[in-house]
């Protein structure tokens, strides 16, 4: 029986969630094992943060927390703020977000494209500095009748939105067969939820979070000290933390990777011009993980199946990683990589 009903979504948050695993080819035949990318950029606001967004912000309306007209205010570097002011536009609610000044003008501009009200706050700056985007937040919260912070860094909502999503989605697309997850590590929920659920279906999974160089992550870890000697600049935005997330569940994390700013650029673009996807940042350090461990050669073998989470879309990073002269800034080209650049002819 045939009916003239409409297929269509109610909204964009409908289409939250069951992302595709895309087989890697080019970029992983050397190595040894079956390697997938988690495209997260498949959501409707082109991040993984759809997923928390829309599960937090549920969780308040069930609480009585939220009401038509009221605020929502978040610490981001961008792809969660995105996702709150896509969910907060389709719900009625006001967005306000506190930005790290490492955040790329492009997802800057997407924020405000999308009707939030957004601070650029200082990157280099302690996390309890009045001027961090932890603090400025806090005060936004303070000082805004009716707004809830939403706090991604310490809210264990974060985590459970994984949980409940992604990790059961990938349980399920590789049929169980999942033996590694590998996963870029800044609020931690993304790794934390994932790694959880698989760890409940198989705990021999193991799962390896991807962490910077000037973060504290990989060496809390493993000593359980938060060692400020660590911190210092980097590039990579979503990546790595100047302070220890309580969304981060390192008993569920079997080891981190640490990366280079310039390795893992050079991955994304690589992943862009070889795997044709085009990804955002933290995928190209969590691929370029992925091929340090394939190099080491005693992480993975014949047997491996492996999922790479893909977090974001790479057209918040034109300003940065696919910018050309951002490259050159950053002293991240030579003549090596200068020669795999196609240039720009012009017809006069």
């Amino acid at each position: 029986m045939t009916t003239n009903k409409i297929e269509a979504y109610d909204n964009a948050l409908a289409l939250i969630g069951n992302t595709p695993l895309v087989k890697l080819n080019k970029l992983t035949q050397d190595f040894t094992g079956e390697f997938y990318a988690k495209v997260e950029a498949l959501n409707p606001g082109h991040s993984n943060k759809d997923r928390i967004a829309l599960h937090i912000i549920n969780e308040a309306e069930k609480k009585g927390l939220l009401k038509p007209g009221c605020t929502i205010i978040e610490t981001t570097s961008g792809n969660t703020g995105f996702s709150l002011a896509m969910v907060s536009i389709i719900k009625g609610y006001e967005c306000v977000l506190a930005v790290t000044s490492k955040s790329s003008p492009d997802k800057i501009n997407m924020l405000r494209a999308m009707g939030a009200k957004v601070y650029v706050c200082p990157g280099h700056v302690s996390a309890d500095d009045p001027r961090s985007y932890y603090q400025v937040a806090k005060r936004l919260n303070n000082e805004i009748k009716g707004s809830i912070y939403i706090n991604q860094y310490f809210n264990d909502l974060n985590t459970d939105a994984h949980y409940l999503t992604t990790g059961p989605e990938i349980w399920a697309q590789t049929k169980g067969k999942i033996t590694h997850l590998v996963a870029a590590s800044g609020t931690g929920g993304t790794i934390s939820g994932i790694g959880r659920y698989l760890k409940e279906q198989n705990k021999d999974i193991k799962i390896i979070g991807v962490d910077a160089y000037g973060s504290v992550l990989k060496k809390f870890h493993e000593t359980q000290e938060f060692d400020t000697n660590e911190i210092y600049p980097y590039r990579i935005e979503g990546l790595g933390k100047n302070l220890i997330p309580t969304t981060t569940d390192f008993d569920v994390i079997d080891f981190f990777e640490k990366v280079t700013d310039e390795d893992s650029a050079h991955m994304a673009r690589d992943i862009a011009k070889k795997e044709g996807l085009f990804v955002g940042y933290t995928s190209g350090a969590a691929l370029q993980a992925v091929r340090q461990l394939s190099k080491a050669g005693n992480v993975f073998d014949i047997n491996s199946v492996v999922v790479v989470i893909f977090c974001d879309h790479g057209s918040r990073y034109m300003s940065k990683i696919y910018s050309d002269e951002w490259m050159r800034e950053q002293g991240f080209f030579d003549a090596k990589n200068i020669e795999k650049e196609k240039p720009i002819e012009y017809i006069r």
